[in-house]
């Protein structure tokens, strides 16, 4: 487990790359919070810019599993995961409501580069919408050997469930 910040303690994350923590004032944090509102996924929708030489070479969103807005609300009452106690990134088949790591950003964008071919260094990942990476997204990663992850400043209260200050359901609310 690596700590970040002094304070952060992450369990996945690519070995070599740097974490910074920017504001929605950086272009490409923005741009992956434009890209979360595509999401389905309406408990925590995820947006992820990849960026080689400050240029923006391929961008996803996570899809949930659930789409029907009753169900999608049931969901986020009664996810069994989040009622277990499971950490983010862990054991998504236990919950048929939530995403599993494939339908995540990070993991799509890395494996589409990964067979279009790398276009060079260095490679940035911008993701809004996670305060932590899943151990399917780290493998994506560190495949590409990604350079720099980008995380939105303050990630780890806003999008963690268990902390109070959090603002899931109400991401884009907030506007």
């Amino acid at each position: 487990m690596q700590t970040l910040n002094n304070e952060i303690k992450r369990s996945y994350l690519p070995k070599g790359t740097n974490v910074f923590y920017v504001g929605l004032d950086n272009e490409f944090m923005a741009k992956a919070r434009e890209k979360a509102r595509f999401s389905n996924d309406q408990q925590q929708p995820v947006g992820a810019i990849l960026v080689c030489n400050g240029q923006v070479i391929d961008s996803d969103y996570n899809e949930g599993a659930l789409s029907h807005p009753w169900l999608v609300k049931m969901h986020q009452k009664f996810c069994i995961r989040h009622f277990l106690g499971i950490p983010t990134g862990k054991y998504y088949w236990i919950c048929p409501g939530c995403s599993d790591g494939k339908s995540h950003p990070e993991y799509k964008t890395c494996t589409r580069l990964l067979e279009k071919g790398i276009p060079g260094r260095p490679l940035d990942l911008y993701n809004w919408g996670h305060w932590a990476i899943c151990p399917v997204c780290f493998l994506a990663m560190e495949k590409i050997k990604l350079d720099n992850l980008y995380l939105l400043k303050d990630c780890e209260k806003l999008f963690n469930p268990n902390h109070p200050e959090n603002i899931i359901g109400r991401q884009f609310k907030l506007d």
